[in-house]
Order: structure tokens, then C-alpha cells, then sequence
């Protein structure tokens, strides 16, 4: 007899984009753009991407007690977003290149970084040229998300630099269903249809 647990359907979503259906995606996750950074049969880990908060990256910065420099220009004025409910006091900071940080994790050419020396770079003025800093992180328990996606809860495409990086935030959701040819103007309802 044929073994169907459930690794042998598993479809790794590490980074890909995942986009809230409408309707089917409730509370804090409700119309958001992840960021799947890791995904295994243990379960996954995504920094929500299209949501900034009031705190801005000098904010962080001098919360943490570290001086800024002249030089880090209008970054510091970037926003700081909300990742996810979970861990919400702490930071995770997505950028690129990669660099030499000390609890870091490469997703391809781009990093997520947990301690602090990339933070003591930015405040410097140098540091990765692209990132995104988050406070908390999205997660799912094994086979959680794998149910979600079963329901339709979730669409996946493809992460792209320009969407991480240069895409503004209340744009990242629509550029993401460009991907998929979809306007959500017109395409997606929050309600299901039968024929």
C-alpha cells in the first residue's frame, strides 16, 4: 500500500509571496502580503510585508540606544512594519545583500537577519542596501498552512526583489496579483461561487 502522509504531498512555499483571499483570511493577517522565509514540514515562518506601522527606522534605532549617523540619510525614515502577531517586541530585519551578520539565514541572495550588528550598520549609514525591518512574524504548526492553502485561504506567487524592495507597501498586494494576471478590482470576492 502506497504511503500518503502528508510529506509526500508537501509543496515548500519558502520564499514565495502569499496574498490574503479576501473573506477567508481573518484578524491581524487580514489583506496582507507574506513573505514566506521558511517553510518545511515542521511548520513556517513569514514577515508580513505590506503593513508599516507608525515607528520609523531612526525610531527603532534610537529605542535601541544606537547613535545615528549623518549618514544614513532618508532611510531613517523608512518605515519600521508589523510582521506578524507572534514575537511582536522583536525585530527581524530582511535585506540585501546578504552580508556577514551574526544570526542570519540566506533565502537565495537575500538575508533575515535577527541580531543586532546589521542595526548598528544602518545606524551608521551602511549596512545592506536593501531591507525591510519587521516587529514579529507570521507562523504556522506543521500541516497549518498546508490547510489554509487547501482552503483557499492563500494565494501564492513568486517574491521578486522590486516587490520586497521598491514596490511601495500599499501597492505590494495588487503587484503580487499582477503576477497572476489578476485585478483584484474586478476578480476577487470575498464570497464563493457556484456554478
Amino acid at each position: 500500500m502506497p504511503d500518503t502522509t502528508r510529506s509526500d504531498s508537501f509543496v515548500d512555499l519558502s520564499q514565495q509571496l502569499l496574498l490574503a483571499m479576501p473573506g477567508k483570511v481573518m484578524g491581524s493577517l487580514a489583506n496582507t502580503v507574506i513573505y514566506i522565509c521558511e517553510h518545511t514540514d515542521q511548520g513556517a515562518l513569514g514577515l508580513v510585508i505590506n503593513r508599516p506601522t507608525d515607528l520609523t527606522v531612526g525610531d527603532l534605532l534610537k529605542r535601541l540606544d544606537l547613535p545615528l549617523s549623518l549618514e544614513i540619510g532618508p532611510r531613517q525614515e523608512a518605515p519600521v512594519f508589523f510582521g506578524g502577531p507572534v514575537q511582536t517586541d522583536r525585530g527581524f530585519v530582511l535585506h540585501m545583500p546578504a552580508g556577514g551578520y551574526g544570526s542570519s539565514i540566506r533565502l537565495g541572495d537575500v538575508a533575515l537577519t535577527t541580531s543586532r550588528d546589521v542595526l548598528q550598520d544602518v545606524a551608521v549609514g551602511k549596512g545592506p542596501e536593501h531591507l525591510l525591518i519587521t516587529l514579529g512574524y507570521a507562523g504556522w504548526a506543521a500541516g497549518q498552512l498546508e490547510d489554509e492553502m487547501a482552503q483557499n485561504a492563500w494565494l501564492n506567487v513568486n517574491a521578486t526583489h522590486q516587490i520586497l524592495f521598491d514596490t511601495p507597501p500599499e501597492r505590494r498586494y495588487e503587484a503580487g496579483l499582477a503576477q497572476l494576471g489578476i485585478d483584484s478590482a474586478i476578480m476577487l470576492s470575498g464570497e464563493a461561487g457556484h456554478a
